[in-house]
């Protein structure tokens, strides 16, 4: 035992992280660097449960709203040849000022209360006492549920699909294989299975839990209202000539696709370059293109879990170029190809997720097979059924976590 112990202190520290030397290596990079979150890293379970999520509700809509125009910035608009000449003279300061106390008053719209406001409001009011009694809920009949199970859309059929063995039923039961076909198609519009799908509600679970962070994957949907944008020809005229660039000479496994008439939401798919621990594995994105496009940058964020010191745990991408140094050069497709190079030389000197940068400079083969384990897990799903997808290294314990 003390020979053991002194074969375990004479290694290197990043190799120490993997606890006993008699352990299997990928077991131990696994008990290392899987996120459990037991609680919400930003409030740290102050507003809540967070429901083994990165974040709670509450953080979640206030960190990372429906509309990204909350801050209500002016959006460029163009003027007709009928409105402005490029002849005219500047007008007087003074009948300036005067016009505008002329002006009638603005009547300003009352805004539908977001999901912030809603949490805002749950959090401050008091709550009622339930007034049902213990087992009401579990005995509904089986009628009942399929009438309230029929008001339901494909996310939350799915949650409650995972409620209990006899909801489960249910569920099964009144929606078909090809239902849950057509939720996925609708959902995962770029996901494009190479292989016969024996199940699709099985695909549909495995894309659902390779996501990061499930919010984020219901704010990815039409069902979302979408803000009220101020018509921009720039804007619409930009979106188009992307959009027909795309279809027509896309980037080389890279992919992307509007999910609204408004092409508010947007999705993307990216393959993982060759010669990396990401080949092989197909990356969703969730994109939101704001009104001031291309004046303010969109928010990417992934939806696919990638173990990279540049992608937090909530799928955030930490590049400068779609934050503060924003160019109106830059493009979607732009964007997605930095993102693509990103997967192969990663950015250790700020990083999303500090340990793993740490682990990518002192140990690379560990951080090769840890993102290639991840890779394989998350991010093949189109290429192989997950239903055989149970490495051998896996416990029991870690096969059946539904975070993993």
């Amino acid at each position: 035992m003390a020979v053991v112990r002194m074969r375990k202190n004479s290694l290197p520290t990043a190799l120490q992280l993997f606890g006993d030397c008699n352990d299997d290596h990928s077991v131990g990079m696994l008990r290392m660097y899987f996120y459990k979150h037991m609680l919400c890293y930003s409030c740290c379970g102050f507003y809540g449960p967070n429901f083994h999520q990165p974040l709670c509700v509450t953080c979640h809509a206030f960190l990372y709203p429906d509309d990204v125009n909350v801050d209500n910035s002016l959006v460029y608009q163009e003027k007709s040849d009928s409105e402005d000449s490029g002849n005219e003279e500047p007008s007087d300061f003074n009948e300036t000022a005067v016009r505008r106390q002329q002006r009638p008053p603005r009547i300003f719209r009352r805004h539908k209360l977001d999901k912030l406001s809603e949490c805002i409001i749950a959090l401050v009011s008091p709550k009622r006492k339930e007034v049902c009694g213990e087992g009401v809920i579990e005995n509904l009949p089986t009628e009942v549920l399929t009438l309230i199970f029929s008001y339901l859309d494909d996310f939350s059929l799915w949650n409650c699909s995972h409620v209990c063995k006899r909801w489960n039923t249910v569920v099964k039961v009144n929606n078909s294989d090809e239902k849950w076909r057509q939720y996925t198609q609708n959902r995962w519009q770029l996901f494009k299975p190479s292989y016969q799908v024996p199940c699709w509600w099985i695909i549909y679970s495995k894309l659902v839990l390779s996501a990061p962070c499930i919010l984020c994957l219901h704010q990815m949907t039409e069902e979302v209202e979408f803000p009220p944008l101020v018509y921009s020809s720039w804007r619409t005229t930009r979106l188009r000539n992307e959009l027909k660039s795309l279809h027509s000479d896309p980037p080389e496994g890279i992919e992307a696709a509007p999910l609204d008439e408004k092409c508010y939401h947007w999705q993307a798919s990216i393959e993982g370059p060759a010669n990396s621990p990401y080949e092989g594995g197909t990356f969703y994105l969730y994109l939101q293109i704001p009104a001031g496009y291309p004046m303010k940058p969109p928010v990417v964020r992934f939806i696919t879990k990638i173990f990279h010191p540049n992608v937090s745990r909530h799928g955030d991408i930490g590049i400068d170029s779609i934050h503060d140094n924003w160019s109106l050069i830059l493009t979607i497709s732009k964007i997605l190809i930095s993102i693509q190079s990103l997967l192969t030389d990663p950015y250790c000197h700020v990083c999303m997720e500090p340990e793993i940068g740490r682990l990518y400079q002192e140990n690379r083969p560990a951080f090769d097979g840890i993102a290639r384990l991840w890779t394989m897990r998350f991010a093949m799903l189109n290429k192989r059924s997950p239903i055989l997808d149970k490495p051998s290294f896996l416990s029991q314990e870690n096969a059946l976590n539904p975070n993993l």
